[in-house]
């Protein structure tokens, strides 16, 4: 079978990694997206998939519209593509998409963020035949993920890709059936946006808890102390502290409920580092969070 590779972020190379050194699936191509300008200097690099493609010596294309030009292959693997595949590319050859969620539930761009966020106990990843409909193809496979307290994004996706790529690998073989999914339950995890990164302290604790893990480690959700911005990389639920938008010691903020201890931060331009490294490089306690 020749298999063309369609992914795109780090997710998406962590498959193909394990799809070629774990379980020595030959990929004739893969395809990723056109190097883009990111970073805090916003130099041009190359995407997560894109370079691990390079590392494993495989050809690759890097192209805005492949939907319009499909690459030689028998069937597709795709990982976080970012790209809604069309015709005459869907409908060439069967194409395989491993998704992070518990099919309907959060079909779309952003499901394990939205799961955290949801406060869901568990989740899932699954691998789908793609259709013209979003996320709505047969499941050929799927596993359930426990959500923990302290899980964040990263610790989910990790898991996800340990049970969900050896279900990619048989499914671009033909060694599953696949089933519908079903037609209730139906939720969509939209792509996140500049606000879904804003804590706003007018919210219990448990749900910026939740926002913060789930932005974590890849996005990060983003506070001002004193008019300096702050992304917020660990933090945890506090029971009581400070009234709402009030702060407390060490970094402690009062919530609509209870209060959220931020423990890692990285300011604007800096580095990431504990939050009491970071006062203690102040030269006087902070006074305002917004």
């Amino acid at each position: 079978m020749r298999v063309a590779f369609f992914g795109t972020s780090a997710f998406g190379a962590g498959a193909l990694e394990r799809l070629v050194r774990d379980h020595g699936t030959e990929i004739e191509v893969v395809v990723s997206q056109p190097d883009r300008p990111a970073g805090r200097g916003r130099r041009t690099q190359a995407p997560p998939v894109a370079a691990a493609a390079s590392a494993l010596g495989l050809p690759l294309i890097q192209a805005e519209g492949v939907s319009a030009d499909p690459p030689a292959a028998d069937v597709g693997a795709v990982v976080a593509f970012g790209q809604i595949l069309k015709p005459p590319l869907l409908g060439r050859y069967p194409l395989y998409n491993l998704h992070p969620s518990h099919l309907p539930r959060w079909r779309g761009a952003a499901p394990v963020e939205r799961a955290i966020m949801a406060g869901d106990t568990e989740t899932a990843v699954a691998v789908i035949g793609l259709v013209a409909d979003l996320d709505a193809g047969p499941v050929y496979g799927m596993e359930p993920i426990p959500i923990g307290e302290r899980d964040d994004a990263g610790a989910v996706r990790a898991v996800a890709l340990e049970l969900g790529v050896p279900l990619l690998e048989q499914a671009a073989a033909g060694r599953l059936t696949p089933q519908p999914q079903a037609a209730e339950g139906v939720t969509y995890a939209h792509k996140l946006s500049p606000e879904d990164r804003l804590l706003d302290w007018s919210r219990p604790a448990v749900e910026l808890d939740r926002q913060v893990r789930a932005l974590s480690p890849h996005i990060g959700a983003r506070m001002t102390l004193d008019g300096r911005d702050l992304t917020v990389w660990v933090a945890r639920p506090l029971r009581h502290g400070p009234d709402q938008g009030a702060l407390g010691s060490p970094l402690v903020i009062g919530c609509a409920t209870g209060a959220l201890e931020v423990l890692e931060l990285q300011p604007s331009g800096g580095r990431r580092m504990p939050a009491v490294d970071y006062l203690r490089g102040l030269r006087a306690p902070p006074q305002q969070v917004a």
